[in-house]
């Protein structure tokens, strides 16, 4: 894979953006653009969460449709498959030829290919899904992971993090759903060793620390992480998403894992450190 600087080598330009989505990581990315040379407008579903991104420089529009109809760069960062196809449902008849559309959500490449399959001629379509949690998010640290014509709009995702070039058109959604495996696989897996390591009455923190040394530290610091947000029942979706594709006997498992810590109210829209809690009480 070609790795390029999150430093863009030439001058920025002033393409009029339109971000759809402000979630948890969509609010600390969208903020990413405002001060910059390119006009900014935002949608939500819930226009509240908009608030504080208008407030500092964004324009508000009532409706997806408003959101793009002037964009030269449309960008999605929305939930899940269903999410973006609602919103390409109201978007895709107002995309005017030369505007590129930025698909950075955790979809899939199926959901990739279906919605190129939709768009207008003189539409590009770039699917740019990223690695790394709100905190990344919100210092621009985040890794963009680039699939198919990336070249007219890199330097806005340059905004963003550090972009790799993956390939061509979906196969940046298809690295996300194998880093997304890994990751809520680790997070399960360090779950189960602490709860291992309780029934066998080691302490607490000579067992965290000893796994943190260990071929696991990523994933031990993860299931411990405080300050960020991966949503449990995303977690679900993103063992769909890998368990639909492959047999993957012990993605089932932990997919299973999730579900059932998505299942307590107070899990579900928590931190995936907070399911790896859960996973270690239920254990």
């Amino acid at each position: 894979m070609e790795k390029i600087d999150a430093t863009p080598s030439g001058k920025p330009g002033t393409e009029k953006i339109a971000f759809l989505g402000l979630g948890h990581m969509g609010a600390a990315m969208a903020r990413q653009l405002i001060g910059t040379a390119h006009p900014l407008t935002v949608w939500n579903r819930t226009p509240a969460k908009a608030e504080q991104l208008v407030a500092e420089g964004a324009t508000l529009a009532d409706s997806p449709a408003e959101a793009v109809r002037d964009a030269d760069v449309v960008i999605t960062m929305l939930a899940d498959p269903a999410a973006v196809a609602t919103v390409a449902d109201a978007i895709v008849g107002e995309l005017r030829p030369g505007t590129t559309w930025v698909e950075m959500s955790t979809v899939g490449p199926d959901a990739v290919k279906e919605l190129a399959a939709r768009l207008k001629d003189g539409v590009t379509l770039v699917d740019a899904p990223v690695a790394g949690s709100t905190d990344k998010a919100a210092a621009g640290e985040l890794g963009i992971l680039a699939g198919g014509d990336v070249a007219g709009v890199e330097h806005v995702l340059a905004r963003f993090g550090k972009v790799t070039r993956t390939g061509p058109l979906g196969s940046g959604a298809a690295l996300k759903v194998v880093v997304n495996a890994a990751v809520v696989g680790g997070v399960a897996l360090v779950a189960e060793a602490m709860a291992l390591a309780d029934s066998l009455g080691i302490d607490e923190d000579t067992a965290r620390t000893t796994l943190a040394n260990g071929p696991l530290g990523g994933a031990v610091r993860r299931a411990f992480a405080e300050g960020v947000h991966f949503d449990t029942s995303l977690a679900v979706k993103d063992a769909d998403l890998a368990t639909r594709t492959a047999r993957l006997p012990v993605m089932e498992a932990v997919r299973e894992q999730y579900r059932r810590a998505a299942a307590d109210p107070a899990v579900a829209h928590e931190d995936i450190a907070k399911a790896a809690a859960h996973m270690r009480r239920s254990a």
